[in-house]
């Protein structure tokens, strides 16, 4: 008799969630998911605890450099986080309902509410790089069933026609945008599997479709938050724009150079989005 898969993901989830517990003093209110180069906001935090992926059962480590795999748990603005870093992505070869474990830990802790970031490439010929983009819808491009895991609530009623990213946080974060002087824009994001960039055909699709932003993350982890009932806000950075849309090829030293030239700005207005939180 061939076992069921899912129980054996609800006990690893069991040991992982007690695993942490014992490096941990206090739950988490807020998780965030940042991308690569925002993981120094973590030094900002009081109270730190570390807890290095290779200690929690189960947990996925991630093969991307600048991903490290570790949960750091601490106050930030007066908030208990956790800063997961060392996200993992489908193209590094895990399925997706490991790819989403962290989120069904962080809400086994206590979580609550979620901030995800990412940097991705613009679409929308009015976003330049280095704007910001606050996700309110997104298409799923990866053509992958976004899995949520074993231990989840039954979906809400009315679920399909939720948005997937609290509105209410959404708007406290464009004010505090605003107050700050930086570019900032509403769009939709389109998952794609990567690693390689897009083709001009692919974005000349995407773009038909109403895709304002393209990268390679978020999707799973927002699927799998708003089934566990986790608010959560999105947030894109515009590196480049995607290919076809401007003169010459893409060149990845560039998309570095403008995610380094925003990352001050980006660090303290997370701050603040975490301030918001709870408004």
């Amino acid at each position: 008799m061939r076992s069921d898969p899912t129980v054996h993901e609800a006990e690893d989830l069991r040991a992982a969630t007690a695993a942490v517990r014992r490096h941990i003093d206090a739950a988490p209110e807020v998780a965030l998911i940042l991308g690569s180069g925002l993981g120094r906001l973590a030094e900002a935090a009081h109270d730190t605890t570390t807890v290095p992926a290779t200690a929690i059962p189960g947990y996925p480590e991630s093969t991307v450099e600048g991903h490290d795999g570790q949960l750091v748990f601490g106050a930030l603005e007066g908030t208990r986080v956790v800063f997961v870093q060392g996200r993992v992505h489908l193209y590094e070869g895990y399925p997706v309902q490991q790819i989403t474990m962290p989120v069904r830990l962080l809400h086994a802790l206590g979580a609550r509410q979620m901030l995800v970031t990412n940097s991705a490439g613009g679409i929308n010929r009015a976003f330049r790089p280095g704007a910001l983009m606050f996700i309110t819808s997104h298409l799923n491009m990866a053509f992958a069933s976004p899995g949520v895991g074993a231990e989840r609530p039954a979906a809400p009623a009315g679920a399909e026609e939720a948005s997937f990213y609290d509105l209410d946080w959404t708007r406290r974060a464009e004010q505090a945008a605003q107050a700050r002087g930086l570019e900032a824009h509403r769009g939709t994001y389109a998952w794609t599997l990567g690693p390689s960039y897009e083709t001009k055909a692919e974005v000349r699709a995407l773009d038909r479709l109403g895709a304002d932003a393209v990268g390679m993350s978020t999707v799973p982890e927002v699927v799998q938050a708003q089934r566990l009932g986790m608010a959560v806000l999105g947030l894109s950075t515009i590196t480049n724009p995607a290919a076809g849309l401007a003169a010459g090829g893409l060149d990845h030293d560039e998309v570095l150079e403008v995610g380094a030239r925003v990352r001050d700005d980006l660090m303290a207005l997370v701050r603040d989005i975490v301030q918001a939180a709870d408004a």
